[in-house]
């Protein structure tokens, strides 16, 4: 355990940060780039089914997603093969190994963002205990340092 405690005020400030910075773009950005390659990891699709199979777990359309199935193509996560549908030509999207280790580091990145929202959550009145007994073991320490 950390030796200093964080005021009030600055867990606010950061909390407001992650809010506005990272969950915004950088968590926000890979949370989408993952879930799409989860919506294809056992048969390819195309779009218009992947916005459907997505829906029940987030907010996504077709205009979002395309931008996305074109930067997990360029970044070779995924492969596109096009196939008549109906006298019309159908993008189907297929993962790759790349885009499967993509999504077993996002699980252990999960790990770590959710120790990290624990952190923030966590119960003020334990923070409380925690902060008096952190202060009392210095008090105790610096007695101990001091008569020596």
């Amino acid at each position: 355990m950390p030796k200093y405690s964080l005021t009030y005020n600055t867990m606010y400030c950061i909390v407001q940060c992650v809010r506005r910075y990272i969950m915004d773009v950088q968590l926000k950005r890979g949370l989408l780039d993952v879930a799409v390659l989860a919506a294809i990891r056992y048969e390819a699709s195309y779009g218009y089914r992947i916005v459907r199979d997505l829906q029940p777990y987030m907010d996504i359309s077709e205009s979002t997603l395309y931008p996305i199935l074109r930067r997990l193509e360029t970044g070779k996560c995924l492969t596109v093969r096009s196939e008549e549908h109906s006298g019309r030509l159908r993008k189907y999207y297929e993962i790759t190994t790349k885009g499967l280790e993509r999504i077993y580091e996002f699980q252990d990145e999960w790990k770590e963002i959710v120790s990290i929202y624990e952190f923030i959550c966590r119960d003020k009145a334990a923070d409380t205990t925690e902060n008096e007994e952190n202060e009392s073991k210095e008090k105790a320490y610096i007695a101990t340092v001091g008569k020596e």
